[in-house]
């Protein structure tokens, strides 16, 4: 069966407007004196470096880096927007946009490098994330209380013998992957809050019961 195909509005207007833009990009580039095959590049280059930038902040959480390339990029693609819209002579262009569109090149290069190999925030390198529906059980059931003990008769002192002293109540077992994933979590929220996570908030973003997170912030303390 064929699904018919119907024309999005939001498509189609961030279609029109990308072409828009990156036809001014190519046109500041070509007035600036970047001919051919390389005024085409400049409007890829400055795209690819801002969609990289909003994949970061989207997979990886906000982050001084992505964010500072992505107003780079965005800077770079509106100021070719207002440049071209006769704010500047592109028949005879100042030294400073000859200079900037020059330039460009190697600053997308860097920004594009950084992007790709600096470490994620809050995952180690290498190391998978478990996560949280898979690593912790479903739920953990609660212990069926004791039926209450009859009353014995007291006994005199003497004959009372010495009890000997109860074991303390085993803790509840945490997978190792869990507490691992808890201590990246832990690790982020110190980072951006400059203060220890609690257990409520830790609850929360694991996804656990409480005993569970009581049990983990104790070995995480």
């Amino acid at each position: 069966m064929t699904r018919s195909i119907r024309p999005d509005a939001v498509l189609v207007q961030a279609v029109i407007a990308g072409a828009l833009s990156f036809a001014h990009l190519h046109d500041l580039a070509a007035a600036a004196g970047q001919t051919g095959w390389k005024a085409w590049a400049y409007p890829v280059s400055v795209d690819l470096l801002l969609v990289a930038a909003w994949r970061r902040l989207r997979n990886d959480g906000p982050s001084r880096l992505a964010w500072c390339w992505f107003l780079i990029a965005l800077v770079a693609s509106l100021g070719a927007n207002v440049a071209t819209a006769g704010f500047l002579d592109l028949e005879h262009p100042p030294a400073l946009l000859r200079l900037g569109v020059a330039g460009w090149p190697a600053l997308a290069f860097l920004g594009g490098t950084l992007l790709a190999h600096a470490p994620n925030s809050g995952s180690g390198e290498g190391a998978p994330v478990p996560s949280p529906s898979t690593a912790a059980p479903a739920s953990v059931p609660s212990p069926e209380p004791a039926p209450a003990a009859e009353p014995e008769p007291v006994a005199a002192a003497e004959d009372v013998p010495a009890l000997p002293a109860a074991d303390p109540a085993p803790a509840m077992p945490v997978p190792a992957a869990l507490v691992d994933h808890a201590r990246k979590v832990a690790a982020d929220h110190e980072q951006r809050t400059g203060a220890r996570i609690d257990t409520d908030t830790l609850r929360a973003r694991l996804g656990v019961p409480a005993p569970m997170a009581d049990a983990i912030a104790a070995q995480l303390a």
